[in-house]
């Protein structure tokens, strides 16, 4: 199915043979390509049909692909897929990887699927491979060592850390080989940026499910949060506080930013029974948030907190230590999408300069005039 979607995704047919045709095993396989449908959804089926009994164990694969005039980087992919597979069997089994005799994934159907599915990844070459929990299924299944439930122990083994859907269908949605590319090519599941496809592939499998037996496969353009200056991985905590004494506050929110957090504010509000209270407001990177929590607990009246994950988008921004006449300013230099730029003169700056140039004269309000103007005028002079 991966095959027959990277295919209907654009991968020539004619590509995939002949260079699949460079293993020396053209003798012991068929490919048939035909174009089929599930539940309306068109598109490619692939069928390897082995023409020989022969197993090979890992080593044999990997001298195959060796000799093989592949690219380099379609080696390097198909021996981390032969990898995975080996070194799952070998810890099931508990035996050396040498002694791995491959059965089903390494029969010579299971040996084109992983590597027509390198040669296939690297012709397409993606900068960035996103991709959904994937669907392992559920029940029983027969193969060489019995029955055995599902997912079979070498996929669940392979995709040991990737988040994974479970009894969404009755039957084996993922196969060892399946779980191996999914693990070695993937990037990032659950991905939380923006993706819009351009073009869109379906690999039509045999059997039929509650479900469309369908993998689909995209190619586009992918912004991640990152990209983005966007994070996802921040929290907000929140209390209602109705019976503190206000002048805890103040240790409170020192206790709060010593420990991590981002910003701390109050914002009253009016409770039931038209109580007055304060909404205490917390916002820190994610891994604070156990932490940060506990001190207002701990420190302050409340009896519960909310915890809310969100995404924040940051502008990027520069510190610049700028001389004026009057002293030394940092100023924070801010870039806007559409490519202008803004700046402030850092508050606690200002307030020293007035304290160090105290006169009748010199006020706060003077001192940030002289100051903003002279900025203005060095930074609009680069």
């Amino acid at each position: 199915m991966h095959l027959a979607a990277l295919i209907d995704l654009g991968v020539p047919e004619e590509l995939l043979r002949s260079e699949l045709s460079k293993l020396g095993l053209d003798s012991e396989f068929s490919l048939t390509l035909t174009t089929q449908q599930k539940s309306g959804i068109h598109g490619v089926h692939v069928d390897v049909e082995p023409n020989s009994e022969s197993v090979r164990n890992e080593q044999d694969i990997l001298e195959l692909i060796a000799h093989a005039d592949l690219r380099e980087n379609a080696k390097d992919i198909a021996r981390n897929l032969i990898a995975s597979i080996a070194i799952a069997e070998s810890k099931i089994h508990q035996i050396e990887r040498d002694q791995v005799h491959f059965h089903e994934v390494g029969a010579v159907d299971s040996i084109v699927d992983l590597v027509g599915a390198a040669i296939c990844l690297d012709h397409l070459a993606p900068e960035h491979i996103i991709c959904s929990p994937p669907e392992l299924g559920g029940g029983f299944v027969t193969c060489q060592h019995g029955k055995i439930p599902v997912p079979a122990p070498a996929t669940l083994e392979i995709l040991e850390g990737v988040p994974c859907c479970f009894g969404g269908v009755n039957g084996e949605c993922t196969t060892p080989s399946g779980a191996s590319i999914l693990k070695n090519v993937v990037d990032e599941f659950q991905p939380k940026g923006l993706f819009s496809s351009s073009q869109t592939g379906y690999g039509i499998g045999t059997k039929d499910f509650e479900v469309p037996n369908v993998l689909r496969i995209s190619i586009g353009e992918y912004e991640h949060p990152e990209s983005r200056n966007s994070s996802p991985e921040h929290t907000k905590i929140e209390a209602n506080i109705d019976d503190m004494n206000p002048e805890q506050y103040e240790p409170l929110i020192d206790a709060l930013f010593s420990a991590g957090a981002d910003d701390v504010y109050i914002l009253p509000m009016i409770m039931k029974k038209s109580r007055p209270a304060n909404c205490l407001t917390v916002l820190c990177p994610s891994h604070k948030t156990k932490d940060l929590s506990e001190i207002i607990l701990n420190q302050s009246s409340t009896i519960g907190v909310r915890e809310i994950p969100f995404q924040k988008v940051v502008l990027p921004r520069e510190i610049r230590n700028i001389k004026t006449s009057l002293g030394l300013v940092r100023v924070k230099i801010v870039s806007q999408p559409n490519g202008a730029t803004r700046w402030k003169v850092e508050h606690d700056d200002l307030l020293s300069l007035t304290q160090s140039n105290k006169t009748q004269t010199n006020d706060y309000a003077s001192i940030k005039l002289q100051v903003d103007r002279e900025v203005d005028q060095i930074l609009s002079r680069e």
